[in-house]
């Protein structure tokens, strides 16, 4: 009996086994932001509250879900992950049951703080998980951990948007909001604290540090605020394409159309919602395992120039309806590097020790982002869908461009000092751990 648990401790603590774990709980929670587009309508058509007040809600979700990680992260790097993460299964259930049977706005709101808690404490905690358990692999690890949120909801799109049709929107909410909820707090029981194997280093053309840096001594590095500033523009246009994606559809009048892909036959929008879900979350480790290879920089350079290409497709082709379909998977296939490619970067410049912290930090700027939807409903009042798409593709291609010119750069001075500071002072990489 001793030998067995011994045996089925071994393997629930191996590093893959809690990398698999964080997968499914992340792609348990990615239905709070990916499959909210499927309930706005119904909601309108219930509640009349005007879809922009709805879509403040998401927004709400967005900013709570990303601005609270840092403090979420600080949790982790404390405690450990299996509390964090039992919370937010809670937080995640309770926010979509509240959203279901919302009389007012103010409480949907309240829905969109609680929602984005329970999302923040699951993403927040996995991500920061697998930056420490793969020293050696960080883009392929966070990729594949960023690939349960973005695919996991290409499972589920299609049982919500036919629950919705069949029983409502209400219950729709109220049913996936228990099971999501019951099952990541079921899985957020086997975590444990990562422990990296010894000996684990990164590959050689990944420039990386030997200094373990603090969340404040991160954020008083100006090269944190150009990592910042590019994560915010390349979201920005994921963000608003995964809130106005069904909308869009709606005004250029085709979302109801039949379309026939491998044999299935869906209305366009929930093909399209399928089609880039699946895009956005498969390529992550794609992205990731790339950026092993050739550096973070050169990645973003690539995908952070595609998704630019991308929008303005949507742009120029967006009212043919299959044209619709191909540019918006391209958007959402180069959007989902962010997520693979940042938290990897933050990691190799700042050190593992405070990953998780450091990495929810960065990762506030998906909700800086998020702060830019109604800058869309401006420009859209102003010019149509097509001035919103030219201003979000030119803050993705200016990301990509200062990836490759500024912040490659940038980032090899940092670490070359680093590495002159830590051999002319042996002190300082443990004065910094105790910080």
């Amino acid at each position: 009996m001793a030998q067995s648990e011994t045996a089925y401790t071994a393997k629930r603590h191996s590093r893959w086994v809690q990398l698999i774990v964080g997968v499914i709980c992340m792609g348990l929670v990615a239905n709070l932001q990916y499959a909210w587009t499927l309930f706005v309508v119904p909601m309108e058509a219930q509640h009349h509250w005007g879809l922009a007040a709805i879509q403040t809600a998401f927004s709400i979700f967005i900013v709570t879900e990303t601005w609270l990680v840092p403090i979420e992260g600080w949790l982790v790097d404390k405690f450990g992950p299996r509390p964090v993460v039992m919370g937010g299964a809670a937080c995640a259930a309770l926010g979509w049951i509240l959203d279901a049977y919302a009389p007012n706005l103010p409480v949907l709101y309240l829905a969109g703080v609680i929602s984005g808690i329970g999302a923040g404490c699951v993403y927040g905690t996995c991500v920061g998980n697998a930056l420490k358990w793969f020293p050696d692999r960080r883009g392929l690890a966070a990729g594949l951990t960023a690939m349960g949120f973005g695919a996991g909801a290409a499972l589920s799109v299609i049982p919500i948007s036919n629950m919705i049709q069949a029983s409502g929107y209400q219950y729709t909410f109220a049913f996936f909001g228990l099971f999501q909820g019951i099952c990541i707090l079921l899985l957020g029981a086997f975590l444990v604290r990562p422990q990296a194997p010894a000996g684990a280093k990164a590959a050689k053309r990944v420039v990386a540090t030997k200094i373990d840096y603090t969340t404040g001594q991160m954020v008083r590095a100006p090269l944190f605020w150009v990592m910042y500033a590019m994560y915010v523009g390349v979201a920005a246009g994921g963000i608003i394409a995964t809130a106005e994606i069904g909308p869009i559809a709606k005004e250029y009048g085709f979302a109801s159309l039949p379309v026939t892909l491998f044999g299935a036959t869906l209305p366009l929008l929930t093909m399209t919602l399928s089609i880039n879900n699946v895009f956005n979350g498969f390529t992550r480790p794609v992205w990731g395992s790339i950026s092993d290879k050739i550096g973070r920089e050169n990645t973003m350079f690539m995908t952070f120039l595609g998704l630019g290409l991308g929008l303005l497709g949507l742009m120029h082709f967006g009212h043919n309806p299959y044209l619709f379909m191909v540019f918006a998977a391209l958007v959402f296939m180069c959007y989902g590097d962010i997520f693979s490619n940042f938290p990897a970067t933050c990691a190799d410049t700042f050190g593992s020790k405070y990953a998780a912290g450091n990495a929810g930090t960065l990762y506030t700027a998906k909700g800086a982002a998020a702060m830019m939807v109604p800058v869309a409903s401006v420009l859209h009042g102003y010019g149509g869908w097509n001035t919103v798409f030219l201003f979000y593709a030119c803050l993705a291609i200016a990301s990509s461009i200062s990836a490759k010119f500024i912040l490659t750069p940038m980032r090899r001075r940092w670490i070359h000092n680093t590495v002159l500071l830590s051999e002319n002072d042996s002190t300082l990489r443990p004065s910094a751990a105790r910080e």
